[in-house]
């Protein structure tokens, strides 16, 4: 008579032993994961302070404060604007560098921190920091007294081309005004003499007065001016003809794609912010880029909204940098 076969348990006792073990790590271990998420989840859970590196009043103070006004109910948080002014706009961009990277600081950026690099008035430039999101562009116009004889943009390249030098053309030294008239000799191999000013509105006074022949202008700053018949627009620099200015053709329409005559103001953050960091701000200012209210306000600030993300604002700046650098020679004179 043969004995039974004992049975034995499928999994030794030590075996069950370390697989209950392991699965106690794996636990604490999803655990710990979950909490990472959850407090990467809560960001941002205080608010996010807003350098805007010029004096309160300017341009880009008033649309920064557009975007401070409405940018709590689609962030979550209070957006306080931090005047930082000094060195035109460097100071407060070089106290954001300093900044934590933990993506509770943010600032404003413009092509005038391009132009600051080029003309050796700064070592920063756009790409020791983290492109956020552009936010609102404010179209640029070649602006002449209407008592000139210049009708076209083409009338006024004739004229310049057969009198080099002799156009006066009101600009911010060194500034992006000084940029956009640059990129114009450029296209057409002219010459100007520049009149240098402080602000917009003092070189647009000088222009009413007959003090100087042109000057780049928006609507904010001349749109009364025209409408008076004392000044004329004849280009603007955007993709697309204005609502405000329907009469008046881009630079493109005219044949010189190369003059995108915008200032394009948007958020940048302290290098290495982490990119999910980033992303949370970026989506932010995408669903305020649709708001209706803030739409209209942006419109009545002379400005309108002009939203891209990371990634294109960053080519956009990149761009921007390598047309800067390659007029920056000019720029100097």
């Amino acid at each position: 008579m043969s004995l039974p076969t004992p049975q034995h348990p499928s999994e030794p006792r030590p075996t069950r032993l370390k697989l209950a073990i392991g699965g106690l790590v794996l636990g604490t271990a999803l655990g710990a994961t979950a909490t990472a998420l959850a407090q990467s989840d809560s960001y941002p859970d205080k608010p996010v302070e807003f350098i805007v590196p010029w004096s309160p009043g300017g341009g880009s103070d008033t649309l920064m404060r557009v975007i401070s006004n409405h940018a709590e109910e689609y962030l979550g948080q209070p957006m306080p604007v931090i005047n930082m002014p000094g060195v035109s706009g460097t100071t407060g961009l070089q106290e954001l560098a300093k900044r934590d990277p933990d993506g509770y600081t943010v600032g404003q950026i413009h092509e005038g921190l391009l132009v600051a690099n080029h003309t050796q008035l700064t070592q920063l430039n756009w790409d020791d920091f983290t492109p956020v999101a552009a936010m609102t562009a404010s179209p640029q116009y070649l602006t002449v007294n209407a008592d000139s004889p210049w009708q076209t943009f083409g009338e006024f390249v004739d004229y310049a081309k057969d009198n080099p030098g002799e156009i006066r053309v009101g600009v911010t030294l060194g500034g992006i005004p000084h940029v956009h008239a640059a990129m114009m000799e450029d296209a057409e191999n002219l010459s100007f003499r520049y009149v240098g000013f402080e602000g917009t509105g003092s070189r647009i006074r000088a222009l009413v007065g007959g003090h100087i022949d042109a000057a780049i202008g928006d609507i904010a700053s001349s749109g009364e001016f025209v409408k008076n018949g004392d000044l004329r627009f004849l280009a603007v620099g955007s993709t697309e003809r204005q609502e405000e200015s329907p009469d008046v053709p881009t630079f493109q329409e005219l044949g010189y794609d190369s003059l995108s005559l915008n200032i394009v103001r948007g958020l940048i953050a302290p290098k290495g912010t982490p990119e999910d960091r980033v992303a949370v701000l970026a989506d932010a200012m995408r669903e305020l880029s649709g708001d209706e209210q803030f739409i209209q306000a942006v419109h009545n600030a002379g400005a309108q909204v002009h939203f891209e993300g990371p990634e294109a604002f960053a080519d956009y700046l990149e761009t921007t940098d390598k047309t800067i650098e390659r007029l920056s020679g000019k720029l100097a004179k």
